[in-house]
């Protein structure tokens, strides 16, 4: 079952429960709007590649529609379609006055440099700048983008519309974003943790940890649950895994992580097979990386 199919089924089931009208439910799955566009840049090396980019837009009854803008390959319409219904549903129930969208480009950002990402993310931006804005979307980083993206798109959209810092969140500190935001999807997880933790009398001190994913969530993840006494045993993200039964020292691996680029080669732990990292034995297992990668028992 793809992404979009399991959000559209829980949803159904959810409309159940509530006793929804049949035809409310309809309309609530169906897209405020659809965007699809192609990207074509330079590269450092003069040839010309295209990208395909996404932005779907599902409801905007409650205020300006809001979600990330992901890089990854893996990015197609069914899963950012299935992502900017989730924001509906989270806004709503969290009772923030927004609506919910999502965006997304089909690309590796390891395989670019600096400079195409920044090419590849103003385009992208002039090709949707007319149908986002402070009243009507507002993007934010998620999977393979960050503040600096952010800032791209800012600096490109002021561009046509003037000078409009809220037209993203996520952005740097000192163009007008939020102090906190690069921690706070990771600081929520470990929230969560806490809070299913709780009801078992237990805590995150002294307990073992696995951490799949090891960028913005997963780092933050691992950080805040080593300062709270829990014990990271393994980590993992598309570099490689590292694992120490004693207990990884993280802030040497993010040291290790922020020079290298890569988990591997660090001196901390000994090297792990990445398929093996989900059925490593630990009490908690916190998958930080894409959607659906525990979708089966054993």
């Amino acid at each position: 079952m793809n992404a979009l199919a399991g959000t559209s089924r829980n949803f159904r089931l959810a409309s159940r429960l509530l006793g929804l009208d049949s035809k409310l439910e309809k309309s609530l799955l169906i897209p405020f709007r659809e965007i699809k566009v192609e990207c074509t840049i330079p590269k450092d090396d003069g040839t010309l590649v295209s990208y395909v980019g996404f932005r779907i837009q599902h409801d905007n009854a409650r205020g300006p529609m809001k979600g990330g803008i992901r890089y990854h390959p893996e990015v197609d319409p069914d899963e950012v379609n299935a992502l900017a219904q989730l924001m509906t549903w989270k806004t709503a129930v969290a009772d923030i006055p927004y609506g919910g969208a999502k965006g997304g480009i089909g690309c590796s950002p390891r395989d670019l440099s600096k400079s195409e990402l920044e090419r590849l993310t103003r385009v992208f931006t002039q090709k949707i700048h007319d149908l986002i804005g402070i009243h009507t979307d507002v993007p934010a980083p998620d999977m393979g983008t960050n503040a600096q993206t952010m800032a791209w798109i800012l600096d490109e959209y002021s561009k046509f519309h003037g000078h409009s810092p809220a037209v993203v969140t996520g952005k740097p500190i000192d163009l007008g974003g939020s102090l906190g935001r690069e921690a706070a999807t990771g600081r929520g997880v470990v929230y969560a943790t806490e809070a299913l933790l709780a009801e078992y009398w237990k805590a995150v001190k002294g307990l073992t940890f696995i951490i799949q994913g090891f960028g913005n969530v997963g780092s933050w993840v691992a950080r805040l649950i080593h300062e709270r006494g829990g014990k990271v045993i393994a980590v993992s993200d598309v570099t490689g895994a590292v694992k120490n039964q004693n207990g990884i020292d993280i802030p040497q691996l993010l040291k290790h992580k922020e020079t290298t680029g890569s988990l591997t080669g660090f001196s901390g732990g000994d090297s792990l097979d990445p398929s093996e990292l989900l059925v490593h034995e630990c009490d908690v297992l916190v998958p930080c990386a894409l959607g659906g990668v525990l979708n089966r028992l054993i």
